[in-house]
């Protein structure tokens, strides 16, 4: 018997509307279905004439895989140590994917910078994304720097991705230093802890468009068996150091949302995140975002605050959630100028929770305790502080007529008890290579991550709920969540939009297959 008629016209019709989609794709070009190869890097793989990248002969090292593919390839690194410096090189338009087979289990180390994207005259350096490494200095003795993205004061080095991987362990200087020009770099969802000195976790150094979003930063020396000296500097600092020698004076369009800090390590001078370091004569950062990051204190090491701006303009902090006893100079921000810094400009603090669950709001002080901010008045020209929400544990709110901002200037603020779970107890999710698993018993980066997010959820009934001035909220939470049109203060959302009610504009499917849908 043959199908009947109406499933027969439903099926022809099915597979003309498939094939009108790859014909209409293959002719406009675009890479998302376009098939790509798939090569492979091996501990015992050759970069000589005997290696071609297949299973069966794979290369040696990422550095002549990246040589030899062409534009839309994937590149697997199959489990091992790999040692020596890695140069990421080559132009690619569509992408070429560099990625551990299996996640976390293709190391990368050298006893010098592990990986350099550094400019190539012959090839240039863009459209690369490095995914799923474990990489680190091999020890102490190493020389600076652990991942170096160095855009050659000319935009020379874009386009680059660091995706899923756990970057730790730095013996000297930062873990991740970005800087002198480049372009749309894309920092997601990856794990970063101990760095060395007064230097930072990210230094983002005079560059444009990086976005650094759902990563998990924290310091826990003693489980890399090294000393904890107190004296690292902030987690990410957002600056210019070279001022006019190269295309960019002062670092801009510079995103830093859905991350998690916890843990400080660091000195009493430093912070969580800070805009501005060293003193020059122009803003060294302008046009930033800081949304909807959870910063936690749950260590009993004194920082100078968790957010910090010198010398720069137009810094938006938002729905960010600040947690625990974190002992700080500020519990809240400082602003302030150093060297031949100009006043900041244009500072606003919308929607964030600063909740301190032990009562002891910036009491570390000694010259002026239970401080909520270290703001210079002569050292900032202009600021907002809107509809934020202050708790000190059933506590006065720390109020200093000699600093700039108080929270009695956030004239439509919250005091009230957030009833976020105070932060402690916390097994920090360093990576154990013995065990392929991170210290919390987390499999990946991802569940790591989704498990402190528990100290950003709010119990039914928080006063956070609902209560977010919508004109100055993020349209996601931490999670990615669409927030509702009554968003929530703080970086999680209590109730999100249902999943496949997203508003109109977060739609990404292409018209055409929107058309043939309906």
């Amino acid at each position: 018997m043959s199908q009947p008629i109406a499933a027969l016209k439903k099926q022809v019709n099915n597979m003309s509307r498939y094939f009108f989609v790859v014909v209409f794709y293959c002719f406009i070009g675009l890479p998302s279905i376009a098939w790509s190869a798939t090569y492979h890097v091996a501990t015992y793989g050759s970069d000589d004439a005997i290696g071609t990248g297949s299973v069966k002969y794979p290369w040696a090292t990422i550095t002549h895989a990246l040589d030899s593919v062409e534009d839309g390839s994937v590149i697997e690194v199959h489990p091992g140590t790999y040692n020596g410096r890695i140069r990421i090189r080559g132009t690619f338009a569509r992408g070429v994917t560099v990625r551990s087979q299996t996640p976390y289990q293709a190391r990368l180390r050298n006893s010098g910078t592990v990986i350099t994207a550094y400019a190539d005259d012959a090839r240039g350096v863009s459209g690369i994304t490095l995914e799923g490494f474990d990489i680190a200095h091999s020890g102490s003795g190493a020389g600076a720097l652990v991942v170096h993205i160095d855009g050659d004061g000319n935009n020379a080095v874009k386009n680059i991705t660091l995706k899923n991987n756990i970057l730790h362990d730095s013996y000297n200087n930062d873990i991740l230093k970005i800087n002198n020009s480049c372009t749309n770099i894309l920092v997601r969802g990856n794990m970063f802890y101990n760095q060395t000195g007064s230097d930072e976790h990210i230094d983002i150094n005079s560059v444009s468009d990086v976005t650094v979003e759902d990563n998990i930063f924290f310091n826990d020396f003693e489980g890399s068996g090294r000393t904890n000296r107190n004296n690292t500097s902030s987690y990410i600092v957002i600056k210019d150091s070279n001022g006019s020698a190269d295309m960019f004076t002062g670092s801009r369009n510079i995103t830093v949302r859905r991350n998690i800090f916890l843990n400080w390590q660091g000195s009493t001078g430093t912070n969580f995140i800070l805009a501005g370091e060293d003193g020059q004569p122009f803003y060294e950062a302008f046009d930033v975002l800081v949304e909807n990051n959870l910063l936690l204190g749950n260590s009993g090491n004194v920082m100078r605050a968790p957010f910090g701006v010198k010398g720069c303009r137009d810094i938006t902090f938002r729905n960010n959630t600040v947690s625990g006893d974190l002992p700080a100079l500020a519990y809240g921000m400082r602003l302030n100028r150093e060297g031949s810094n100009p006043a900041n400009a244009n500072i606003r603090f919308y929607n964030n929770v600063w909740d301190d669950q032990t009562g002891t709001m910036g009491a570390e002080n000694p010259s002026r305790p239970n401080d909520f901010s270290d703001t210079p008045p002569a050292d900032t020209t202009s600021f907002v502080l809107a509809n934020n929400l202050y708790w000190n544990g059933g506590a006065a709110i720390p109020e200093d007529p000699a600093e700039l901002i108080n929270p009695s200037d956030d004239t439509s603020r919250l005091i009230a008890n957030p009833l976020l779970p105070a932060p402690v107890f916390i097994t920090l999710p360093r990576w154990v290579e013995i065990s392929n698993r991170f210290a919390d018993n987390s499999g990946t980066i991802s569940q790591a991550f989704r498990k402190l997010i528990a100290f950003a959820t709010p119990a039914k009934g928080s006063p956070l709920i609902d209560h977010a001035d919508p004109a100055f909220a993020p349209v996601d939470d931490i999670l990615g969540n669409i927030r509702s049109s009554k968003p929530d203060v703080g970086a999680f959302e209590f109730n999100p939009v249902p999943e496949g009610n997203p508003p109109k504009e977060k739609f990404t499917v292409a018209p055409m297959l929107l058309l043939l849908e309906n």
